[in-house]
């Protein structure tokens, strides 16, 4: 699956876009810039958004690959 797939299937589920996404981390303080904020966790974001959002692990992994600025919108 592509991590576009990913993202597709993330607002699918969640009616959250990628943009809505990074709103959400930085509105949490989990991002600082186009990174992952000091001291927090990958695995805390995995868990809140498991717990909120219904995600399931992969699916949250993509949105901290996403906070992280590893990956964006279009990625393969």
């Amino acid at each position: 699956m592509s991590f576009q797939a990913y993202l597709n299937t993330i607002e699918q589920k969640t009616g959250k876009s990628a943009a809505d996404l990074r709103a959400m981390g930085a509105a949490r303080g989990w991002t600082a810039g186009a990174t992952l904020a000091d001291g927090i966790k990958p695995m805390a974001i995995v868990a809140s958004l498991k717990d909120e959002l219904g995600l399931g692990h992969g699916h949250a992994m993509a949105v901290v690959a996403l906070l992280k600025g590893l990956k964006k919108e279009g990625d393969a």
